[in-house]
């Protein structure tokens, strides 16, 4: 007979059924809120808010306790809860940057100047009167940069208004709370996956508790559990589909001894191989030789020499009878890479084709017969290569470039061409390099090669932030200074043509000006995405050949163009580019014996452009872009302000990434299938999040 708690009296069926016990009942989290008025409705939507249990999964962001003015000491990163006294916008002589809004805004203990950038519609959005909350940098002199701001009307405290909920245009934080306070009640329906061996193990609070947590009280606390559940399912489901690849589907081994490759590289390869290249060739020789399918990811510093390695192993391919092929998401970088393959192979070693949509039709048709009868080993292309006219007799090798900007449909078609029963060897390749953290979170699916080591030879490239009219043209003065010495430079332009709605330079204005201005003493070309792929060729060739001193393009040469006499470039409006974007544009400077210029012209105080100025290693910059961004923004998930993951926030979870990466693999060691009855909830949990595509 069950007893009392902490006591040894017996407890009837009568007092048992009496007890106030709450079982919870799950399908209520599935019952609707009502918005009102109808635009916050539609808002709501539009945030998928449309259910209990998705408003209590739209947690607060904790901004970090509130502080008052009074408090405040130069340099502090802070957040304010004020109310504005008065509002005013004025001009800013600063070419492109939009009008100053400044408010004067006060609390309890004092009054101070709180500056935005960059929107001036908020001098009539926020009236004499509104309270704030406003997250930024205190400068000192009673003067407040604004990084992030919100009303805070009608809440019940500054803590509160400290925490915001995620909104959009048509519904408030403010709004959101109210409702999420209605349905408070629910937090006792929402279900623990977790079994309790786990949540100790962990040291972890039951998951009800957490989501109250996170609304509610240590909001930081609850997050963090429900961002370990986050990542472990996320794991599980990259681990599982790693080994489910692996177990089902096989591939043709590449056993053999080399020959063709081993020719290419020791005698027709016109440099010797890199410590981290050979290695790289070693570990994917290894992954070929098996009768499963090659899932690595290639990733390496600008410049390191991928090509080369993905070179090698489409040889292999090629060498066993086999058919290889290399896809690239924009015509321009497959155009490069076929290039660049014709130039690893003098003599034409073995014959490459390339296919992509602007391939003439009698040409095309040539190519597509060649590969269905095997006998075109080699190719590059865009997604042409998965239209469904093209048929492989044996494609045994598929190097996929960039492979973030294509979907998991566009790999899976690839995957299709092989030989019934087969599937291909696949090799990814990024030009960026990824933290840890970000490789656990998106690319777990994959083994992972990286290249730091850079050919010998290479000269370091210094970096300037270029801000005032004066240092402007100074900049110019050293461009004319290379070019008289007989070298080459790159003007990079955010747009194509001039537009009414972005203030920003763009190539084709900018060609025409150089050419009349601060270069009209040497030979200026222009290359852009929308000129036709013949104009395109022929001004990368005048370029790479020495006719022109100049390129003024866009960011088509981002990668792949390799010119070793281009010894500076300078990169207009450079505030407008990710740190990643500016290190490829710069890695097309710094590829010969002489040292090498870069020149970003933008605000000088902007934290990305002076990390560029300081640091040269590309996976020391992506982990300050992935502390400056995010998970989201980084890895191109992010859609409506909303990052992959609805709780777990990168980097800065990355210890609790780790624990949940360890316990996903213990999980899967101990019980593959998740049967045991104590992982039923968690694996209906994987359930769903399997239905979901992951990056890999």
């Amino acid at each position: 007979m069950p007893t009392a708690f902490a006591s040894a009296d017996e407890l009837d069926a009568a007092a048992l059924s009496a007890a106030p016990v709450h079982w919870p009942r799950p399908s209520r989290l599935d019952e609707s809120v009502t918005w009102k008025p109808r635009p916050a409705a539609e808002a709501a939507e539009s945030l998928g808010l449309t259910t209990v249990g998705a408003l209590l999964d739209h947690i607060p962001r904790d901004s970090g306790e509130a502080r008052t003015i009074a408090e405040l000491t130069p340099d502090e990163t802070a957040t304010v809860i004020v109310e504005v006294r008065s509002i005013s916008s004025r001009p800013v002589r600063r070419r492109g940057m939009k009008p100053l809004v400044e408010a004067v805004v006060t609390d309890a203990t004092g009054v101070m100047k709180a500056t935005f950038f960059n929107q001036p519609w908020l001098k009539d959005h926020y009236k004499a009167g509104t309270r704030l909350m406003l997250a930024g940098k205190y400068q000192g002199a009673n003067r407040f940069r604004v990084n992030s701001h919100a009303r805070t009307d009608a809440v019940a405290s500054d803590a509160e208004a400290a925490s915001q909920y995620p909104a959009t245009k048509g519904i408030t934080s403010t709004q959101i709370l109210a409702a999420v306070r209605e349905h408070r009640d629910a937090v006792a329906d929402v279900v623990e996956p977790l079994p309790a061996s786990l949540r100790v193990a962990e040291r972890l609070p039951d998951r009800p508790a957490a989501m109250a947590a996170a609304h509610f009280g240590d909001r930081e606390g609850g997050r963090a559990r429900l961002a370990f559940d986050e990542l472990l399912v996320d794991q599980v489901v990259q681990l599982r589909l790693r080994a489910e690849r692996r177990a089902t589907q096989a591939a043709m081994p590449l056993t053999e001894e080399p020959t063709l490759s081993r020719v290419w590289r020791d005698t027709l390869l016109p440099f010797t191989p890199t410590g981290d290249q050979a290695a790289a060739m070693d570990e994917i020789d290894a992954d070929l030789a098996a009768e499963r399918p090659m899932l690595r990811l290639l990733m390496g510093e600008v410049g390191s020499g991928k090509t080369v390695v993905a070179l090698h192993a489409m040889l292999r391919a090629v060498e066993h009878g086999m058919q290889a092929a290399l896809m690239a998401p924009t015509e321009t970088l497959a155009e490069q890479h076929f290039a660049t393959l014709q130039a690893l192979m003098p003599g034409s070693l073995v014959p490459v084709a390339l296919l992509t949509g602007s391939t003439p039709a009698g040409r095309r048709a040539d190519l597509l017969g060649k590969l269905r009868t095997g006998e075109l080993k080699l190719i590059v292309g865009t997604h042409a290569l998965i239209e469904e006219p093209v048929e492989f007799e044996r494609l045994a090798v598929a190097v996929v470039d960039e492979q973030h900007r294509f979907g998991v449909r566009q790999r899976a078609a690839l995957d299709a061409k092989a030989p019934a029963g087969l599937a291909p060897h696949m090799l990814h390749m990024t030009a960026t390099p990824i933290p840890r953290t970000l490789y656990l979170a998106n690319f777990g699916a994959l083994d992972v090669t990286t290249l730091r080591e850079l050919p010998k030879g290479r000269q370091p490239i210094v970096t300037h932030v270029v801000g005032g009219e004066r240092e402007r043209d100074r900049a110019y003065d050293r461009i004319r200074e290379e070019l008289r010495a007989g070298h080459q430079a790159f003007v990079v332009c955010p747009l194509v043509s001039e537009s009414e709605a972005l203030q920003a330079r763009a190539a084709t204005a900018e060609f025409e000006r150089l050419k009349e201005t601060e270069l009209a003493d040497f030979r200026v070309v222009l290359l852009h995405g929308q000129m036709r792929p013949r104009e395109k060729a022929a001004a990368m060739e005048e370029f790479a050949a020495g006719g022109a001193d100049v390129l003024v393009a866009t960011t088509v040469i981002e990668v792949g163009i390799d010119v070793p006499n281009a010894t500076v470039m300078l990169v207009e409006d450079a505030e407008r580019y990710g740190i990643s974007q500016l290190h490829q544009l710069r890695g097309r400077v710094g590829r010969g014996e002489d040292p090498s210029l870069c020149l970003l012209f933008g605000p000088a105080e902007s934290p990305r452009l002076q990390a560029l100025a300081r640091h040269t290693d590309g996976f020391e910059l992506a982990a300050i872009d992935l502390a400056l961004r995010g998970e989201g923004e980084l890895t191109g998930t992010r859609q409506s302000g909303l990052a992959r993951f609805r709780f777990a926030r990168l980097p800065e979870d990355a210890a609790i990434l780790e624990r949940a990466h360890a316990r996903a693999a213990a999980l899967l060691r101990e019980d593959p299938g998740l049967r045991a009855p104590e992982l039923a909830l968690l694996a209906a949990e994987l359930e769903a999040a399997e239905k979901e595509p992951v990056a890999a």
